[in-house]
């Protein structure tokens, strides 16, 4: 059968608004997918619907469609999105309504049953995350726009793919192929250059979104539109496979794609091939992605600059502590972004960052805010703030539970009305992590420089839940013959500090000359509780190769 292309409009809920439209202007297409959500984001739609049950989804790719759904009708290109989020039927409605305002006729599908909200009192949004074979039931009857809800993010591309090439649900390969291209695709552009490593490869001020030339098979070729911005290259695709996953099997509701089966090469400019993936029958479990609110709070950077910076800062430690003793949860941090002899304020200045959380809003937010306001003229030489404190925000927690699939209704809704359940898989496979894989041999001794690892090494880095991972490639064989020996969980916590007490799991993926670290419980309840200066881990990958190591020379 022909090669469906499939690309990408957005990775997050407030990506480039101008994406959509670049990307059905920018060449040929058969399916535009949109990624809006993120555990983030779910809470922040958890909020909206608070206010409004109408409300939960994601109001900007309304907006994005005002603007493309003539142009994607006039071109043939289907559109799948996940921006329904708590709402995928009141986002469908939506869709409706604005095409028959616009005159342009679209069958609108969505897929529901990920809500089990009502089954988890207290939280505020709890979500399984369903597979691609609504979407394709969606699409087989016709569709030209699916909406869904939480679904995982690879499912916008697995769902195309299997109503385009007819597979079956016991088609792993293929279906774990789709599912590594669309593990690619969710994130946008950081396929082709965004937040990577080696940013200075080529031109990525305004770099291009990605799209797959998907083929029967389950390979792939990860591109781009000719023209725009950014680039395509193994060691992109490589960073984006690398990008919040954690041992070599990844699983999912579909198929659990074994990622260190995945062979990568360069196929031409700005073309990556995708090959090799094998599958295996997905666990017996379906994820939930549980948000609730956790609490309120508050937080205060104080300005500290000069001489004593650790005097001043015992000192608004000690004038504060009194108000503070009633907080439950109290985090002072102090960054020592200050110069000796330095030539601007600015570098003349540490920050003092305080945290704090309580379920009592009052108690984190006039109480701590006047308090710290009261210093301004009592306080250490030269005080200021930032910003002054606020009256405390609510912030939310996020976990993450499985359960039974027969617990789960997955059901497309299609165009004309019609529910059709969507039958689950017959074959299960509980997930055991693989064994340790051979890894080269070692270089032979000589000559070693004290040298940052990002001089041979790129990674990147992100956050599920509470977890972080970050993922670590080489970028030559000799580099792997290193980095595999070198970089063992250990020594990752000698160089990450913060990780030094936590448990740190280390997966090898000889394939990508990579090694993909789980630091486990290092972002604490997850993004929304904001408990770390970086609380998605976005920087942590960047930190590790800040950090210097005896490298040998050869390398260099």
């Amino acid at each position: 059968m022909s090669v469906l292309r499939v690309g990408n409009a957005s990775g997050f809920y407030g990506d480039r608004f101008d994406a959509m439209r670049e990307m059905l202007t920018g060449g040929p297409l058969d399916v535009l997918t949109g990624d809006y959500l993120a555990e983030l984001t779910m809470l922040i739609l958890g909020r909206d619907r608070l206010k409004d049950p109408g409300a939960g989804y994601a109001r900007t790719f309304l907006r994005q469609l005002e603007e493309c759904l003539g142009l994607a009708r006039e071109r043939g290109v289907r559109i799948v999105t996940n921006a329904g989020g708590l709402n995928p039927a009141g986002l469908a409605d939506a869709v409706r309504v604005l095409a028959d305002r616009l005159g342009i006729p679209v069958r609108v599908a969505h897929v529901e049953g990920d809500d089990l909200t009502a089954a988890h009192p207290g939280a505020l949004a709890a979500h399984a995350y369903l597979g691609g074979f609504g979407i394709a039931e969606c699409l087989r009857a016709g569709a030209d726009v699916v909406v869904t809800g939480r679904v995982t993010d690879a499912a916008l591309v697995t769902g195309p793919a299997a109503a385009h090439f007819g597979w079956g649900p016991t088609e792993y390969d293929r279906l774990a192929g789709a599912v590594v291209a669309g593990h690619v695709l969710e994130c946008g552009a950081q396929a082709t250059g965004g937040n990577y490593s080696f940013f200075q490869d080529g031109d990525v001020r305004r770099p291009g979104f990605p799209l797959a030339e998907l083929h029967a098979d389950g390979t792939s070729v990860v591109t781009k539109h000719d023209g725009t911005g950014g680039f395509v290259d193994v060691g992109t695709v490589t960073a984006q496979l690398l990008y919040e996953t954690h041992g070599a099997r990844y699983a999912g509701p579909d198929v659990t794609a074994r990622l260190d089966t995945v062979r990568l090469s360069q196929d031409g400019p700005d073309r990556v091939r995708v090959e090799g993936v094998r599958g295996e029958a997905p666990p017996p479990t379906l994820k939930v992605g549980l948000n609730r609110l956790g609490g309120f709070r508050n937080e205060v950077a104080f300005v500290l600059t000069g001489l004593d910076v650790e005097a001043k800062a015992a000192l608004v430690r000690a004038q504060l502590e009194p108000v503070l003793g009633r907080v439950a949860d109290v985090r002072w941090d102090l960054a020592r972004t200050d110069r000796p002899d330095a030539a601007t304020e600015e570098t003349a200045s540490a920050l003092l960052r305080l945290v704090v959380r309580d379920a009592d809003q009052q108690v984190v937010g006039r109480a701590l805010s006047g308090a710290a306001v009261e210093l301004a003229l009592a306080g250490y030489p030269g005080f200021h703030v930032l910003a002054p404190p606020g009256k405390g925000a609510p912030y939310g927690v996020f976990d993450a539970l499985h359960v039974p699939r027969n617990t789960v209704d997955h059901v497309a809704v299609r165009h004309d009305g019609r529910r059709v359940p969507v039958p689950d898989v017959q074959d299960t496979a509980v997930l055991r992590a693989v064994p340790e894989p051979p890894l080269p041999r070692p270089l032979p001794p000589g000559p070693v420089r004290r040298a940052p690892l990002g001089l041979v090494a790129g990674a990147r880095s992100g956050d599920k839940g509470g977890d972080a991972n970050v993922g670590v490639w080489a970028r030559t064989d000799d580099a792997w013959r290193w980095l595999a020996h070198e970089l063992t969980a250990d020594r990752f916590r000698e160089l990450i500090p913060e990780a030094r007490d936590l448990p740190v799991v280390r997966h090898p993926l000889p394939n990508l000359r990579a090694l993909n670290f789980v630091v486990e419980g290092i972002l604490g309840e997850g993004v929304a509780a904001q408990a770390r200066f970086d609380p998605q881990a976005k920087a942590l990958g960047e930190w590790l190769r800040a950090r210097h190591l005896d490298i040998p020379e050869a390398l260099l």
